[in-house]
């Protein structure tokens, strides 16, 4: 009973300071990952320091003492876990934090001999455990390379960098662009959720749709801030299932298409990870937009993704930039397909 109270309280607490940290680097609070000097062995003796005040606790009983320092070296300890993962992996540690929730939440039902509790942290654990080795290999990693390779550390002095200049479009000619296409794949990510624009994109699609276009939605598996999260907003604007279509079912589309418009993604969209061994996104597999004949991409400013990464994507030949928020270009192309007639 001891030892699962104790671990418990340890993989409770871990996730607890290991969430808030996640949750500021999601509001951007926290821009950039750090991996200290020596890192991982500092994360190591903490782990060690942790268990030695949790089996001293269970020792000298219920003194004041131990038990802040313990609870207080487990909080550190989450913190330094989660500030070296990069703002690519995010989703893989959002589910690890959601299952070891989980797991804690049982432990501690189980000392309490409470069911319920039993019962859920069984739910969320093993829910949370399948997500996480999902999102794990959507994202071509493992688990244990999220949380120790260090990858998104320092990348604004990794990688290749990018050669030439963004390119800007207007609204007027993006929207006759789409308007006279034959096919349309629009590529959402968390800029998208950020704007509140997928009613707008839409009322875009069908517009399109009205005019002979096809349109189809390409969907990262880790796009967004949670697994799943473009799908959520997409269904909730009145999408139709059959418009979505996962990475592996729509990659070879572009190469067919006439424009692909991309709203608030960055990573996914980001052909270093496929060209460039010293990017820290290399090996992640990505929506390969840069195939299609022009893309289009909606942006807040010039600044590299979430990962701290820059996207040659957005420097191609085929590429142009439509700055602004994500709701008011949507509306500005919308705007722009009504007035063709």
């Amino acid at each position: 009973m001891a030892v699962l109270a104790i671990l418990g309280a340890i993989i409770g607490t871990i996730s607890f300071s290991g969430s808030i940290i996640a949750w500021a680097k999601l509001d951007g609070r926290l821009n950039r990952s750090k991996l200290l000097p020596g890192q991982h062995f500092i994360n190591a003796i903490l782990a060690i320091v942790t268990v030695g005040f949790a089996i001293s606790i269970y020792f000298t009983g219920g003194d004041l003492t131990p038990i802040i320092v313990f609870f207080s070296l487990a909080l550190v300890l989450g913190i330094f876990i989660t500030i070296p993962v990069g703002g690519a992996d995010m989703p893989v540690i959002i589910s690890l934090f959601n299952a070891l929730t989980g797991l804690a939440v049982g432990f501690e039902g189980y000392v309490l001999g409470n069911a319920a509790m039993i019962i859920a942290g069984i739910v969320v654990g093993s829910a949370g455990s399948l997500l996480t080795h999902l999102m794990a290999v959507a994202m071509n990693r493992s688990v244990a390379n999220v949380f120790f390779a260090g990858v998104g550390t320092d990348s604004g002095a990794t990688g290749e960098g990018t050669q030439g200049e963004m390119k800007e479009i207007q609204a007027q000619d993006a929207g006759i662009l789409m308007a006279f296409a034959n096919q349309v794949v629009i590529i959402p990510g968390y800029g998208m959720a950020v704007a509140q624009a997928q009613h707008k994109i839409w009322e875009l699609t069908q517009l399109l749709n009205d005019k002979g276009v096809s349109v189809k939605f390409a969907i990262h598996p880790v796009a967004g801030r949670m697994p799943g999260h473009m799908n959520v907003l997409l269904a909730e604007a009145g999408v139709p299932y059959d418009m979505i279509y996962d990475m592996e079912d729509i990659n070879a589309n572009f190469k067919t298409t006439t424009v692909a418009l991309v709203i608030g993604a960055n990573d996914v969209v980001n052909p270093s990870a496929k060209t460039d061994t010293n990017s820290p996104l290399y090996g992640m597999p990505i929506l390969d937009a840069i195939d299609s004949d022009n893309v289009i991409v909606i942006k807040r400013g010039r600044g590299a993704g979430f990962s701290g990464v820059e996207n040659p994507l957005f420097f191609a030949d085929n590429t142009k930039m439509l700055f602004g928020d994500g709701q008011k270009a949507a509306n500005e192309l919308i705007q722009a397909v009504k007035e063709l007639g």
